[in-house]
Order: C-alpha cells, then structure tokens, then sequence
C-alpha cells in the first residue's frame, strides 16, 4: 500500500474552502491544501442535474491519516455528501515526500 496520498474535496465558497485546508494542516492531518477555482461542477443530485461554481482542494496527506482526514472533511463541509476522493500518490521527489511525512506526524 501507498504512504502518501492526495485527497481531493469541493467547496462551495472559497471561504469554506479556506476553513477546511487551515484546519487540516493546523491539525497536522495535512502537509498541503492546495485551492483551485473556481471550477465549474455538473452533476446530478436527488433526480437533477445541477451546475455549481465550487473550489476544488487537492489535500496532501498520508494513508495513516485518511480517516481523520475525511472526518475533519465531514465536520466542516456544509455538503451533505461532500465528494471525499483519495488517491495514491506512487511516485514523487523524495525530499518532497519526506516534508509531507515530516509535517503530519
């Protein structure tokens, strides 16, 4: 299994988007948020389909902290289903992947 990974969530306002990357590298459960947007979204929710402005984040973490990472996701979105994605990451600078090691533990 991979160490690291990246998380990915939206948001609905850059402000939540911003609550949501400060409390995860305060609380240690993320070396990096990144915040890109806006980005326009389409899908479909309860029978519609539907088209937002939202705020992509792209959460560098690791796999030891993917719960805690997706609960503090789920205590701070305003979403009732807030898209929650992780991925491995499988390569990368080692100097990099250390520092984010270094800032989550």
């Amino acid at each position: 299994m991979h160490e690291h990974l990246q998380v990915t969530t939206t948001a609905g306002s850059r402000e939540e988007a911003d609550a949501i990357a400060t409390a995860l590298v305060e609380r240690r459960l993320a070396a990096c948020v990144q915040i890109v947007g806006p980005v326009q979204s389409v899908y479909r929710w309860q029978g519609q389909v539907d088209c937002s402005e939202e705020w992509l984040c792209q959460i560098k973490t690791t796999r030891q902290h993917y719960a805690a990472v997706e609960a503090a996701i789920r205590e701070l979105h305003s979403y009732e289903c807030p898209e929650i994605i992780a991925t491995p990451i499988v390569a990368g600078s080692a100097a990099y992947l250390q520092w984010l090691a270094e800032q989550t533990s």
